[in-house]
């Protein structure tokens, strides 16, 4: 009888302790809702990994926005500039380098120089006869004409190519004004640079037509001096030169 009593006493002594120890030990707080369970601490964790998530994904769009926008202006960089006017000045060099080529008589050539100036405007012209030498003087005359009237005409056509060039300035400048990109800038550049080198080439060839036509005349200045000298040394050669005879100016 008392051992029962004492068995049942021990049950129930141990079933209290065991709802204390229940009572102390925490456990996850939970809800539930019409069968399903609601825990905060995983709902929070939940959104914080979707916050990461969202973060990474804007990171990510902000790095294909920059690499759009540094396509774009590559791009920009190198588009070639939509106008050119190298053709038209080229046509205008090949036009100054026909004058030139069209010189008369005595040609912008080495070779040819160097004959012509034997024949004609050294010592070897002064050993012909005195109609030859008239003829020399002549010939030089007509050479130095010649080089003038060439320089006339490149002179001409390098004026005629300054309305040309005044347009192309403006061409270019308008368009380097709306150019978009590095490349297109540098075209522009590089087209006024051409401008220039066919602007030089036009006071070259001016330059080169009259310093021909004035050296032209003066070696035939210097040879006039010196085929007079010979001259008036034959008109006073003793025995050769002139010889006085009587003249009869009236009849009688």
């Amino acid at each position: 009888m008392k051992s029962h009593r004492l068995r049942h006493m021990l049950a129930a002594g141990a079933a209290v302790l065991s709802m204390t120890v229940t009572a102390l030990v925490p456990v996850p707080a939970y809800a539930q809702f019409g069968g399903i369970v609601y825990d905060p601490s995983n709902y929070a964790q939940n959104v914080m990994t979707a916050a990461r998530t969202l973060e990474q994904i804007n990171n990510q769009i902000r790095q294909l926005q920059n690499q759009a926008t540094s396509l774009i202006n590559e791009a920009r960089n190198l588009a070639s500039l939509p106008i050119s006017i190298l053709d038209p000045l080229q046509q205008q060099i090949r036009q100054t380098q026909q004058l030139l080529a069209q010189a008369q008589r005595i040609s912008f050539d080495v070779q040819q120089i160097e004959r012509e100036f034997t024949r004609q405007y050294s010592g070897q012209s002064l050993t012909g006869s005195q109609r030859e030498m008239v003829q020399g003087a002549e010939e030089r005359w007509r050479n130095s004409v010649a080089a003038f009237e060439d320089a006339l005409k490149v002179q001409a056509g390098a004026v005629s190519n300054i309305e040309g060039a005044r347009s192309a300035v403006q061409t270019i400048v308008t368009a380097s004004q709306s150019a978009t990109g590095a490349l297109q800038a540098a075209q522009a550049g590089n087209q006024l640079l051409a401008l220039q080198s066919q602007q030089l080439a036009d006071l070259t060839a001016t330059v080169a037509s009259l310093g021909r036509a004035q050296s032209l005349d003066a070696a035939s200045a210097a040879a006039a001096k010196a085929q007079a000298r010979e001259q008036l040394r034959r008109f006073l050669a003793p025995g050769r030169g002139y010889v006085p005879t009587t003249a009869q100016m009236f009849r009688n």
